[in-house]
């Protein structure tokens, strides 16, 4: 298998065919391609529900500046679970939600309490 890495810069670009194909076709016919993929089924709420806990809280880890390893640490939350959770394996619960949301707007106030 070929390993290919997208450069954002400069993304491929569709051919003059291939780009005409793709204009005539309608909706009902692009949807029907990308449900007829076995490699690319559509996601169910669940994994949509993951998903976008994991960008919650890789994005509060960001902000932050610090690793995984120092944020775990910091913060006082396992590192094998920011781990899942960063990677869409798990979710996180309404008590983890809030307390990234208090990480995030008083980081301070956090460290304090945490001693």
């Amino acid at each position: 298998m070929a390993r290919f890495k997208l450069d954002p810069a400069h993304p491929p670009a569709l051919d003059a065919d291939m780009a005409a194909r793709l204009d005539a076709m309608t909706d009902a016919d692009l949807t029907a391609q990308a449900l007829s993929d076995p490699d690319n089924l559509p996601l169910t709420e669940e994994e949509l529900a993951r998903l976008a806990s994991a960008r919650r809280v890789r994005s509060v880890r960001a902000r932050t500046g610090l690793s995984q390893q120092r944020f775990a640490d910091t913060y006082r939350i396992n590192i094998a679970r920011l781990r899942d959770l960063e990677q869409g394996r798990t979710r996180a619960d309404s008590a983890l939600l809030a307390y990234l949301a208090v990480i995030e707007g008083e980081p301070e106030a956090v460290l304090r309490a945490l001693g």
